[in-house]
């Protein structure tokens, strides 16, 4: 298990570094100067060559590419061009709202979609089981920004149960130390702050979860159906086991690894790609982070935001497949 692991960190290197390779090419090709952004449009041309030499942008795109790489080495993200601050110091607020963020949409879709999918299995063909399908299709098919808007329109304007944006009350700020907001307002024993961190959490959360849950009741209704139909689930049956312990102990844990599967391709997907749900709701989280970044054409928040971003969903890929033997004994990593 040990070598495999040690031989899974090793190849996911050159997968990184051609990914750094990819994206400082494709960013350079963006029209616009970095300088000129900072400056303005009003600046003047000796304005612009003077910053754009001092960035050190005047050198070719791949000296500047093995100068950031010589400097990750040692474990230097390198500055902000805009903020001039160290993206190590930066990215790491941004980075924990969405990793919140992200924790709790999966959390919703784990709960919601593996146990509808196992209900529909168990009464297939079903009127539980007609629904819980309808509403995975549209779940995977409705867009997210749509859902998000029709949430605080329906949630925040209409009812006014929960806030429409943010991540806390901007009149009264939460002391943050770890950036979890939920952990901090724990750890300080405020529930009345933890309330409120909540109430900002569920409406991104649920937007965000919508299509992991589809997928994940899909998936799982699928796999629990082919598993359900084995002999020794018949077996199981046959000896009078309740069919409860038969379905969640015996059938879930035969058909649980694909599941898993799609939760670590999910959980990746969410912490890259939850940039229209972060926009809608104003949460300040690694998405938004990245597309200003962009918009202010600062290659090396880019290009350490879409590395830090890749290595997470490596690291999730490899606790993935570690879990896959661990659940299931004839899987065997050598």
């Amino acid at each position: 298990m040990l070598s495999y692991t040690i031989k899974r960190l090793l190849s996911s290197i050159p997968v990184l570094i051609g990914l750094i390779l990819i994206v400082s090419f494709m960013i350079r090709a963006i029209p616009g100067n970095p300088a000129r952004m900072i400056l303005g449009q009003l600046a003047t041309e000796e304005a612009v060559a003077t910053l754009t030499k001092q960035l050190g942008l005047d050198q070719p795109w791949y000296l500047q590419f093995f100068q950031y790489l010589g400097n990750l080495l040692t474990g230097d993200l390198g500055v902000s061009l805009r903020t001039k601050s160290p993206i190590s110091e930066e990215i790491w607020p941004f980075l924990a709202a969405t990793a919140e963020l992200a924790f709790c949409a999966m959390l919703i879709a784990i709960v919601i979609g593996v146990n509808a999918g196992i209900i529909s299995a168990w009464f297939q063909n079903s009127w539980f089981d007609y629904i819980a399908m309808i509403l995975a299709l549209i779940g995977v098919s409705m867009p997210i920004f749509w859902l998000g808007l029709m949430e605080q329109w329906v949630f925040a304007i209409k009812l006014d149960w929960l806030p429409t944006s943010g991540r806390e009350n901007v009149r009264d700020p939460i002391e943050s130390m770890t950036n979890f907001y939920i952990i901090d307002t724990l750890l300080q024993g405020d529930f009345e702050q933890l309330w409120v961190v909540v109430k900002h959490l569920i409406l991104p959360s649920v937007a965000l979860a919508t299509i992991p849950m589809a997928i994940i009741a899909r998936i799982t209704r699928s796999t629990m159906l082919e598993v359900m139909k084995s002999d020794f689930i018949r077996t199981a049956r046959a000896k009078g086991l309740r069919m409860f312990w038969v379905v969640y102990k015996h059938s879930l844990k035969n058909a649980i690894i694909p599941v898993l599967t799609i939760i670590g391709l999910q959980t990746g997907l969410l912490l890259g790609g939850a940039i229209l749900t972060e926009t809608i709701f104003s949460w300040p989280g690694i998405g938004r982070y990245i597309y200003e970044a962009i918009n202010y054409r600062d290659y090396p928040v880019i290009q350490s935001g879409i590395l830090i971003i890749a290595l997470i969903f490596v690291t999730i890929n490899l606790i993935v497949d570690l879990l896959y033997a661990a659940i299931d004994p004839r899987i065997k990593y050598d």
